[in-house]
């Protein structure tokens, strides 16, 4: 499809791949919508309609200044379903991609989506805190911040290896792909890294989880070290009715591609019911 332009004028990247039923497929940070293709390609061969965006700020779509809130993130969101006339969909969030989720269903009352999966996701509350005793230290992202400023690639470099489930024994992927994930990351900008990174570490969500009305997919791997399972997925499906969860055992953060062929049977499982 090539670019959409939002309503404060920033240009998106958007992929639109297949005819059928849409759905939308929303990466995680730092990433783009290329860390989507395997299941995109699978999606529209199962006769789906996969679009796929860059996020503001990320891989091909402009880096305004401004933006890095998810209120804007999921006015972003209505942006792409109405540009691509996108009608009972679904809307896929993995990671940070959760959070656009969540608040477009609260935001946008959930116009024009039938489905929802959370995956990986950062969804309901990241942070800890007295009420979220589960969550992760504010030092933790703290050290993100100042890792990003100080030399973002060095700090891409060990966060994927995190990211990925990289150890002396496991090698859950290629090194070509983690170089990848490298250099798709270093194509964001400073400001949108550290201005999403903040967003996705701090904003709350449990007062958007009942707008959550439709079937919603909730899948996490029980290893994933950047957005671990207990204050996310686990609190999520205590907080949307007849959500279907799944756990990966072992599995780290970035599932889509270390589980790539189970992740995507479970997606197309859940979309076709």
């Amino acid at each position: 499809m090539g670019f959409l332009t939002t309503g404060d004028n920033t240009k998106l990247y958007v992929k639109d791949w297949g005819s059928g039923r849409p759905v939308i497929l929303i990466h995680g940070w730092p990433l783009s919508a290329d860390s989507w293709d395997d299941q995109a390609f699978a999606l529209a061969n199962a006769g789906f309609r996969a679009i796929a965006y860059d996020r503001r700020g990320f891989g091909r779509s402009d880096q305004p200044w401004e933006g890095y809130n998810y209120d804007t993130l999921a006015d972003d969101l209505a942006a792409v379903i109405e540009g691509t006339g996108a009608k009972d969909a679904a809307i896929v969030g993995f990671s940070m991609g959760g959070g656009e989720v969540a608040r477009y269903m609260s935001r946008h009352g959930g116009k024009n989506v039938v489905q929802a999966g959370l995956i990986s996701s950062v969804v309901p509350y990241m942070l800890k805190t007295a009420d979220n005793p589960k969550g992760v230290d504010q030092s933790t992202f703290d050290q993100m911040v100042a890792g990003l400023k100080q030399d973002r690639a060095s700090f891409y470099n060990t966060f994927f290896k995190e990211f990925y489930g990289e150890s002396l024994v496991s090698h859950p992927v290629s090194s070509e792909l983690l170089e990848w994930s490298r250099n798709v990351a270093m194509k964001a900008g400073l400001k949108p890294a550290i201005g999403c990174a903040t967003a996705f570490a701090t904003t709350d969500f449990r007062p958007d989880m009942a707008a959550f009305k439709v079937p919603t997919l909730v899948l996490h791997g029980t290893a994933d070290k950047i957005v671990p399972i207990d204050p996310t997925g686990r609190e999520s499906i205590k907080k949307i009715a007849g959500a279907k969860f799944i756990e990966y055992d072992g599995a780290p953060h970035g599932l889509f591609a270390t589980h790539k062929d189970r992740f995507t049977q479970d997606l197309l499982t859940f979309l076709k019911q």
